[in-house]
């Protein structure tokens, strides 16, 4: 028997689902691991997947999405991200990984090199290297809040390079780019004449009053940004399976013919969850919204008072925590974490070279289990940090 394709023998599974397959052993583990809201997608939008199935909407769909629902997108886009993009720019796709994943087959050549942020999105190099791709990191240092020093990015751009990754509001940082940096990043891509994908899954989940989100296609001279959206985090809908890209009339006709021979449609049904996720109350969103914001005040108020070290995020779901002290790796400490504390945390390696001496926790998870969660954390860190001096 032949064996299986190179590419595929060669890919690495992800360090956290070592902890997932781990803290399914253990039914009674607080989850602080788990990149997914802890809400039930809205009544609202349940109840019209629920009338669009009875009505008949159960059969294919364009490639790229249903009109309907990318003309709705348009005028979400323009509202919350500042920018046109006219309903034959919008590709509509099982998901934003999927709309990565095409967006890169639509891009690399093998040896194309893509700039990726560390600490950064978990199988983003991997999916480089899938198509033949060389992943090269720039660092996000804590010490700045994770955000990304522009002149360091343009240093890394070179002959090789096919384009730069930038994820604002940021999963697993929970850094909010300032609208000052993604122009300059924009301006620096631009001039080095390489693609910029703008991944901004989280673009309406914001939980410092202080920040605003700033879409990188929203500024002058934006004609090579691929913008990349999803409903899966801002309306509690991860199983629906709708993402989208916004990209130049080429580029979206692209993604469109890619999306044939890769899943042929997204889902009829979930699209039109999506619809009335887009045009229903806003009560709902907001109100998920607001409790995050509040976990983060009380995740931030444990760290406090149990002397953790974390850099304070200003959106999306999640919480960088220090163990640099500890003695072991990442992924090591994770694993004694959830075996005698019964809490699970995502290792940093999983994010990166520069996610080492890091995990990263969720607040997706309920108030009393995450302040538990971080206090058993504390706890560990400081026994090892007394067994190691």
């Amino acid at each position: 028997m032949k064996t299986l394709a190179a590419r595929v023998e060669s890919l690495r599974r992800s360090e956290i689902r070592v902890l997932f397959d781990a803290a399914d052993d253990q039914p009674d583990a607080i989850r602080l691991e788990v990149g997914e809201p802890s809400f039930t997608t809205p009544a609202h939008i349940i109840d019209a997947a629920a009338a669009a199935a009875r009505e008949g909407h159960t059969g294919y769909g364009p490639n790229g999405g249903l009109e309907s629902l990318r003309h709705l997108l348009s005028d979400k886009i323009f509202r919350v991200n500042g920018f046109s993009a006219e309903p034959t720019n919008i590709v509509v796709t099982p998901g934003a990984m999927n709309a990565l994943f095409s967006i890169y087959m639509a891009l690399l050549e093998p040896g194309d090199e893509v700039l990726l942020p560390t600490p950064g999105f978990p199988n983003m190099d991997e999916m480089v290297r899938l198509f033949g791709g060389l992943p090269v990191f720039y660092e996000l240092d804590p010490n700045s809040d994770f955000i990304p020093d522009v002149d360091e990015i343009d240093r890394l751009c070179g002959a090789k390079t096919k384009a730069v990754f930038i994820n604002t509001p940021s999963n697993p940082t929970g850094a909010v780019f300032p609208p000052a940096v993604v122009r300059s990043i924009v301006d620096v891509t631009r001039e080095h004449g390489v693609w910029l994908i703008s991944d901004e899954v989280y673009d309406e989940m914001i939980l410092d009053p202080a920040a605003a989100h700033a879409s990188a296609a929203s500024f002058p001279g934006s004609d090579h940004v691929v913008s990349v959206f999803s409903f899966s985090k801002i309306y509690a809908m991860t199983g629906w399976r709708v993402g989208y890209a916004a990209a130049p009339a080429h580029f979206a006709d692209r993604l469109r013919v890619l999306q044939e021979p890769e899943v042929s449609c997204p889902s009829t049904i979930s699209q039109k969850a999506a619809e009335a996720a887009l045009s229903g109350p806003r009560a709902p969103i907001e109100e998920m919204i607001d409790a995050y914001r509040r976990r983060r005040a009380l995740a931030l108020d444990v760290a406090s008072s149990e002397g953790l070290t974390v850099v304070p995020p200003a959106g999306a779901l999640y919480m960088m925590v220090s163990i640099s002290e500890a003695p072991s790796s990442s992924l090591d400490f994770a694993l004694h974490l959830l075996e005698t504390q019964g809490v699970s945390v995502a290792p940093g390696s999983v994010f990166g070279p520069a996610g080492e001496g890091w995990v990263r926790i969720s607040l997706a998870a309920d108030d009393e289990l995450l302040v538990e969660g971080l206090r058993r954390l504390a706890k560990t860190l400081r026994a090892q940090t007394v067994v190691a001096t």
